[in-house]
């Protein structure tokens, strides 16, 4: 009975993770390859980590395998999260066919944001005239 409740379990989890790999290549843009691979992925490797913790019946195996599935589940979605809002704000396309942009107002906050709060960049002549060294090397020279 666990030999077929393995056997199913780990099925499951390799088709989630061919899904993934299916996902990468039908996708039509970076942002929903980035969803359909780290939710198919995360289903997959963390069904075949349930399937060594039954296969192993050790609790040694069975904490590594429950803790490496906790963090799993806890870090891809915030990986991807911010995986995508840096290519979000970075300029990657969306899908031509896209029908929402729900950050089209925040991008724009944020370029504006971003060009104000950069400081300005001096020449070099503004530079060396607010330290004062052009008046010290002009009375040198004199």
């Amino acid at each position: 009975m666990t030999d077929i409740i393995i056997g199913v379990i780990s099925t499951i989890g390799a088709l989630a993770i061919f899904f993934a790999s299916l996902g990468i290549l039908r996708m039509p843009d970076f942002y929903l390859r980035l969803s359909v691979t780290v939710k198919a992925a995360t289903l997959g490797v963390g069904l075949l980590l349930l399937c060594a913790s039954i296969i192993f019946p050790d609790i040694s195996v069975s904490t590594k395998a429950f803790a490496i599935i906790f963090f799993l589940l806890i870090t891809s979605p915030i990986a991807a999260h911010m995986i995508g809002r840096a290519a979000y704000f970075s300029g990657t396309p969306l899908w031509k066919h896209t029908l929402i942009d729900e950050f089209a107002d925040k991008k724009a906050e944020y370029l504006a944001q971003s060009e104000s709060g950069l400081p300005e960049k001096e020449s070099e002549g503004d530079a060396v005239e607010k330290t004062g060294q052009i008046a010290d090397t002009e009375e040198e020279t004199q």
